[in-house]
């Protein structure tokens, strides 16, 4: 079996268009939104007293000129990018091992939620039995959406131990194909395919140059490896963002101390964001070529952003998905790179909402 290395040479730009051509009739194209509000209020430089208590005290606020462009997967089948590379991924075993077999054997993975459904309506869609093992934690929405899709859900603990655990029970049991939920070839290439859309549509928006940067959220890091192989012969730079909360920011942590950081233990409310980056991942974000940087933010810098896209936009996402606003709105060091690289012109950049599979009880919460 190849190594995380080897695989992660042959992730690349043509492995994402074929991606594309194989899932394009079964995953909606979601659109690329822009909000001049949410311009203006990114443009505008943060109050002295704002940045008391951080690394950026004293300092002369950034002034920025950020224009967004916001992919909506919060739109996407299921709520959420997963879709593309649960599709992609059982498209591509049944090309490898056979209708007849897969339909056989079923599919299985673990999941807190978003994957979970992902798997689900794509074993649904080609008539394929599903074995989902999921946290008992996991948003109740989230579990009924899995379970409407027909599939078999099974509860375990929150750790990533205790998830494999259950799953290896199953397995021995129906001897299913498992399909990893963000460490995976198959996988990173279909959550690529959200870059490759960006691109499609920020240049129909009349654009005649290429977007200046990307942010994607860094959970497993399926969807930023994706996106990063895919721009890995652009222009534009990809950064990643994560909740500092209770260490989930093990990808920047990692990036700083050179070694992918193997456990994470968190109950940040990005919840989707609570796994620590895979091996396949760590080959693709760990490369500077590819990834120009990890930023992460404060659970208040969270629930700031998600109330602007909620009030300002009218869009609703989980808080997984603006991670990357609130860097763009909070973190100074971005902040002042987007200034001086970009100059009077600013930057464009986009956006993507990963996901809005959460509740209104779960928002109220937030707020309450």
């Amino acid at each position: 079996m190849p190594t995380p290395s080897e695989q992660a040479q042959a992730l690349t730009p043509a492995a994402i268009h074929a991606a594309y051509d194989l899932i394009k009739p079964y995953v909606h194209l979601t659109p690329l939104l822009t909000c001049k509000t949410l311009d203006k209020i990114a443009s505008t430089p943060q109050t002295p007293e704002a940045l008391v208590g951080t690394p950026f005290e004293g300092q002369t606020p950034a002034k920025p000129q950020i224009h967004f462009h916001f992919k909506c997967e919060n739109l996407q089948r299921i709520g959420a990018f997963k879709a593309r590379g649960a599709h992609h991924a059982l498209l591509r075993l049944i090309q490898e091992q056979g209708e007849e077999e897969v339909k056989r054997r079923g599919v299985i993975t673990h999941s807190s939620g978003n994957h979970a459904q992902a798997l689900a309506l794509a074993a649904s869609t080609l008539h394929v039995p599903a074995y989902i093992v999921m946290p008992e934690i996991s948003t109740p929405s989230k579990i009924a959406g899995t379970r409407s899709h027909g599939a078999e859900v099974t509860f375990s603990g929150s750790t990533s131990v205790e998830r494999e655990a259950v799953v290896a029970e199953i397995q021995a049991k129906t001897n299913a194909f498992l399909i990893p939920p963000y460490d995976d070839f198959n996988i990173i290439c279909g959550q690529g395919t959200t870059a490759l859309e960006m691109e499609r549509q920020f240049a129909e928006a009349g654009k005649n140059k290429e977007l200046d940067a990307v942010i994607t959220p860094v959970g497993g890091g399926g969807l930023n490896a994706g996106v990063a192989t895919y721009f890995s012969d652009k222009s534009t730079r990809v950064f990643g963002a994560e909740p500092s909360f209770q260490g989930a920011d093990d990808c920047r942590r990692g990036l700083g101390a050179g070694a992918r950081v193997e456990k994470v233990s968190t109950l940040t409310i990005a919840d989707g964001l609570r796994t620590p980056v895979g091996l396949l991942n760590w080959e693709v974000i760990s490369d500077k070529r590819k990834i120009e940087g990890v930023f992460s933010v404060t659970e208040d810098q969270i629930k700031a952003a998600l109330k602007l896209v909620l009030e300002r936009m009218k869009v609703v996402v989980e808080p997984s998905a603006v991670v990357g606003l609130a860097v763009c709105l909070f973190d100074e060091e971005f902040r002042k790179r987007v200034e001086v690289e970009g100059g009077e012109k600013g930057w464009d950049i986009g956006i993507v909402f990963s996901g809005g599979n959460t509740t209104v009880e779960a928002i109220a919460k937030l707020y309450n």
